[in-house]
């Protein structure tokens, strides 16, 4: 069954130096209806303030998405990895067995605004790895995938993540193969489906063998996953 991921009811976790809505559950937000989907374990949007972030922290077997939508972020990790990720650039950081790092905020007067995406390798360990690349402005982009894939940045699982960009009035059908599930997440723009509007932080839940039609009423982004139903060996 399509399920709709309604921004308004994400969780939400809001300090002094971070505002951030949770598709899934995470942190103190906790909805047994919202565990993740197929690899897709997390989508937080962050907001962060200016000079402040994620301090040193530990990661293991994930693989970790970074969009930078708007500002920039530094990133430092312990495997020797130092670098500014500004607002059309994305990482990717697998964990392997095991990675501690940071992600700051790069400046001391804008906001950094970004996405988070946690993807769950198809297996656990190997050593930690780090890539970063820059989205072409127009066109569709296969942003992540598998070795191979022809993707900007490789995962660790059978997973692919695609940039759609729709131009008014488009209508995108997307099937879920019956070894597949799909979840597309509304970046940018005005689009209805199921009989439901859906705007920027919206989720749609397509799984195996399902169908949604998307239609574009504004011209606008999403991101679409492609994963498949087996999860994690180890």
């Amino acid at each position: 069954m399509i399920k709709i991921h309604e921004k308004a009811v994400r969780g939400r976790t809001k300090t002094g130096w971070l505002d951030s809505y949770h598709t899934f559950s995470f942190g103190g937000f906790s909805d047994p209806n919202r565990m993740g989907f197929g690899n897709l374990r997390v989508i937080n949007e962050d907001t962060v303030i200016p000079g402040s972030g994620f301090a040193a922290h530990d990661h293991d077997n994930m693989d970790i998405l970074t969009l930078v939508l708007d500002g920039a972020l530094r990133h430092d990790d312990d495997q020797g990895n130092r670098s500014h990720i500004i607002a059309g650039d994305i990482q990717a950081m697998s964990a392997g067995s095991g990675v501690r790092h940071s992600e700051m905020n790069a400046s001391q007067a804008a906001s950094a605004h970004f996405l988070q995406i946690w993807l769950i390798p198809d297996r656990v360990g190997g050593s930690p790895s780090y890539a970063q690349a820059k989205v072409r402005a127009e066109g569709d982009v296969l942003l992540a995938g598998p070795e191979g894939s022809g993707a900007l940045l490789p995962l660790r699982s059978a997973t692919t993540l695609t940039l759609r960009r729709l131009d008014e009035d488009d209508v995108l059908g997307i099937a879920a193969a019956s070894d597949r599930h799909r979840f597309v997440h509304v970046l940018d723009g005005l689009a209805s489906a199921e009989g439901e509007r859906v705007s920027a932080g919206d989720g749609l839940q397509i799984p195996a063998g399902e169908t949604l039609e998307l239609t574009s009423l504004t011209a606008g982004e999403a991101l679409l996953f492609d994963m498949p139903l087996r999860r994690r060996a180890h």
